[in-house]
């Protein structure tokens, strides 16, 4: 076999540096542990100056989903996770599209015959027996083909598939750098399918060529692959090639029996965002699952996670995605934003219910902004500010303030003519006066402004006291509503 060309693939691969890649099929949304993984990847490239690859794993072309690359591309400029080369990017090792490699693979897998470590095998398979492998070794015929006849029938044209040969006894040990060295008896491994058919590659293989080709010297992906990885370390040495660092990571899990999927309503990171959570705060949280810092700092921006993360924070143990501590975190991040940011974030939720041009949603976020978890919560919270909901006047009522219906009917008769005779509405100016007007009648601040309050919002919770709430809605506004407010209350 001429090597030329399999030498100028060689000549290719970038050396002396960190290179990590992420490689999602595009099926469809980012999930949790996706994001994990991507994030992960980019973490150990980055931080150690190294260099952050995408590759998109699209051979398994019965589960592709129209767009799903887009959304791909969306997430990972959404999480700031940049890539160094990729299909959009390009670079010295491309394409970064598996089924544009697709010439690449049966050259692989043919050199992997001539070496011994592959045979052809023509017996009729399933389509799923194909993919899994899953046979019994010393009942296969072709294993045990000469090569000549294998050639023969090959060139006659039979159609078959290549598989891995195992080595019939001994071990082979792999170390990952989450669990250690794990020895495997071959006798245990079965001779995988490298090539179907139809001339592509299976995931595994494509895979290796691939990590290989690329320079990958971290390989990032979740344990369920641990069983596979003394197939791949096979591989590899059957073409004498090193060995990339694995990096096995534990499962996300909704609980502590069931991972976290799609199908049983467990949120990917595009319902997160959806539902109110901002990227940064997921991030974050996104990257303790599983790993745990040094020390007790648990809010991280990335550039401090890519100072700090390093693997030996990686746990064996299953992570549990707790929404809870979600909302944790995005309250956390909303608290530490500047007004400006907020108020620029929230605008698009308030102005989901308030349409009213006159209320100023940068106003309304200041009320909101440390009372906020979740963005989804803002257009509930001050819808009262566009329109007057239809509220009981058992709402006057208020233990704790000492207000009933008829000392508010009271309150509301005195505190009107007095906003009719501001010069001024502003804070101070609307405060005063109902301070004042507390302090003639010999009451506390509170038994004034509850009605107030409930008067204007027509709710008994709101964003904000009486004095915000009358500023914002404007004085011609606010009077409109206590008037109302005391006709219920006559």
């Amino acid at each position: 076999m001429d090597m030329t060309w399999f030498e100028e693939m060689e000549a290719r691969i970038p050396q002396g540096e960190v290179r990590t890649r992420f490689a999602p099929s595009p099926t469809g949304y980012m999930h949790v542990g996706n994001l994990r993984t991507a994030l992960y990847t980019w973490l150990i490239a980055r931080h150690a100056g190294g260099k952050f690859l995408l590759r998109i794993e699209d051979t398994d072309q019965g589960r592709l989903v129209e767009g799903a690359v887009d959304v791909i591309y969306k997430t990972l400029a959404e999480c700031h996770l940049d890539h160094d080369e990729g299909p959009d990017v390009g670079g010295p090792v491309g394409p970064y599209v598996q089924t544009e490699r697709r010439p690449f693979y049966g050259k692989y897998a043919e050199l992997l015959v001539e070496r011994g470590h592959a045979y052809r095998c023509f017996c009729e398979k399933t389509e799923s027996e194909e993919d899994t492998g899953e046979f019994d070794r010393a009942a296969n015929p072709c294993r045990f083909l000469s090569r000549e006849e294998s050639d023969r029938r090959a060139a006659a044209g039979e159609p078959f598939v290549i598989r891995q040969r195992i080595p019939e006894e001994g071990t082979t040990t792999f170390h990952d750098e989450i669990f250690g060295d794990i020895t495997v008896e071959n006798k245990t491994l079965d001779d995988q399918v490298l090539m179907k058919r139809d001339g592509l590659p299976t995931y595994n293989f494509a895979n290796v060529i691939d990590d290989h080709l690329m320079g990958i010297t971290h390989v990032v992906r979740g344990s369920e692959y641990l069983s596979s990885a003394p197939k791949y370390n096979l591989l590899y040495e059957g073409f004498g090639w090193p060995i990339p660092k694995y990096v096995h990571c534990s499962p996300v899990m909704r609980d502590q029996q069931n991972k976290m999927s799609k199908r049983h309503g467990d949120p990917s990171y595009e319902d997160l965002i959806a539902q109110g959570y901002l990227t940064d705060a997921v991030l974050n949280y996104v990257a303790l699952l599983g790993w745990s810092p040094r020390g007790e700092q648990e809010i991280f921006s990335l550039d401090e996670l890519k100072a700090v993360f390093e693997l030996s924070g990686v746990s064996k143990s299953p992570a549990i995605f707790d929404i809870e501590k979600l909302r944790y975190f995005n309250a956390s991040y909303i608290r530490a934003m500047s007004p400006e940011a907020f108020a620029a974030l929230a605008e698009p939720w308030i102005r989901k219910s308030v349409k009213n041009p006159a209320v100023d949603p940068a106003a309304v976020a200041a009320l909101l902004q440390q009372r906020t978890e979740v963005l989804t919560e803002i257009p509930e919270k001050v819808a009262f500010f566009d329109a007057l909901p239809d509220y009981d006047v058992e709402l006057f009522t208020h233990k704790k303030s000492k207000s009933d219906a008829e000392s508010s009917r009271d309150v509301l008769t005195a505190v009107i003519p007095l906003f009719e005779a501001l010069e001024m509405w502003d804070d101070e100016h609307i405060l005063d006066t109902m301070v004042k007007l507390a302090e003639e009648r010999g009451e506390k601040n509170a038994k004034v402004m509850w009605p107030v309050r409930i008067a204007a919002a027509g709710q008994a919770v709101t964003p904000g006291g009486a004095v915000e709430i009358c500023r914002i809605l404007g004085k011609d506004e606010t009077l409109r509503r206590l008037r109302l407010g005391l006709e219920k209350l006559s």
